[in-house]
């Protein structure tokens, strides 16, 4: 989302641009601080041993991973693009909440912070509407709803499973909100808006109906999972960017492989429900949340952080390296998971882990090579 000032937040200009500046690395360093750690859970579950404290965070992966890594993300992201320095304390406290987590403080009070997160970007979200009413603000209100509605559930003492629907609607809604804005750049085709007013009316339903026994199914989200990759596969302009060069072309090859493991998501809950194997909730899990979140960080990041940290992402064709590796790997994982193999399982979430050590490494890179002039 663009960047603009939506009036102020009723303190100091000088203060609230001081605050910003101020905030914006050491809150993007709790993100990174979120990263490893839940990296470090996530390969702790899949058995792999780690020196310290790592095997302690296998329970804490996914928050680490949702609410600290992503929803801090967002939330700067967000702050930046309000422009209201208040703004800022929700990406502040999800990331603090993840350093609590990590350090062992008591949970319920790490979940009220990423409550308090959550109802402070919904309000930052619901001040954008105010001044925007248009769909793609209201898509992400919503998002932030369901953030803080998975927090909420969580806080309440229902099992982390509860949350992840909501999680997914989080995530899922913010990106196609974006992705909505964008649209509106093409020539209107027949359908777009009612057809993404089903797809979207069926995912929350999904997720809705998921909460009923809040047992965290979610064979319910399926369907709205499926027609939401369809829709974004018809009617976003990557489909045409995919013909230009450069970075716009890298950002639309991500998308739309993105977009192809959301909608593979969506088939996976829903078979999940019917042959009930073992390891098929992981892979629809990580087919969302590595296939087609990662994946979109790794499309927006070279357009993000120039906004977030005024640097240049210098692009290059390399990019495609870490992308190949973590849509390599993720396959790998799907498969391993289909067939029950656990040591392979094991294997293919180190993949998991190295594409995006390369992806870190890359942009630094690309950001390092950006303080220079390109040659001509």
């Amino acid at each position: 989302m663009r960047a603009s000032n939506l009036g102020g937040d009723g303190g100091s200009p000088v203060a609230a641009a001081w605050m910003r500046r101020l905030a914006r690395l050491p809150v993007l360093a709790l993100a990174i601080a979120g990263l490893v750690s839940g990296m470090a859970g996530g390969l702790a579950r899949l058995g792999w041993d780690w020196p310290g404290q790592a095997t302690d965070l296998w329970a804490h992966h996914g928050p680490l991973m949702v609410s600290t890594v992503f929803g801090t993300v967002i939330g700067l992201e967000r702050a930046v693009a309000s422009g209201r320095g208040w703004a800022y304390w929700a990406p502040v406290m999800s990331g603090v909440a993840g350093v609590m987590l990590v350090a062992g403080a008591p949970v319920p009070s790490v979940v009220a912070l990423f409550v308090a997160a959550a109802f402070i970007l919904l309000v930052t979200t619901l001040a954008m509407v105010r001044v925007s009413p248009e769909l793609h603000t209201l898509v992400l209100a919503g998002s932030c709803l369901c953030w803080v509605a998975g927090n909420a559930l969580w806080l309440a003492g229902f099992p982390l499973s509860a949350a992840v629907p909501w999680w997914i609607g989080f995530l899922v809604l913010v990106i196609t909100g974006e992705r909505l804005e964008l649209s509106r750049l093409l020539k209107p085709l027949p359908g777009r808006t009612p057809l993404f007013l089903a797809a979207a009316a069926l995912l929350l339903g999904g997720i809705a109906r998921s909460a009923l026994p809040c047992d965290g199914a979610l064979a319910p989200v399926g369907p709205g999972l499926l027609a939401m990759a369809l829709w974004l596969a018809r009617f976003d302009i990557a489909h045409r960017t995919v013909r230009q060069s450069g970075l716009p072309r890298y950002v639309a090859v991500c998308l739309l492989a993105g977009y192809a493991w959301l909608g593979a998501a969506g088939v996976l809950v829903v078979w999940d429900e019917v042959v009930a194997a073992s390891f098929l909730r992981d892979a629809a899990l990580h087919a969302v949340f590595l296939g087609f979140v990662l994946t979109m960080v790794f499309a927006h990041a070279p357009i993000i952080l120039p906004a977030l940290l005024r640097v240049t992402v210098r692009y290059s064709p390399v990019f495609y390296v870490h992308v190949a590796v973590l849509h390599a790997s993720v396959a790998f994982r799907v498969l391993a998971d289909l067939l029950e193999g656990t040591g392979a399982r094991a294997w293919a979430g180190l993949g998991n882990s190295v594409a995006i050590l390369m992806f870190a490494a890359l942009m630094a890179t690309a950001i390092w090579r950006g303080r220079t002039p390109a040659r001509r």
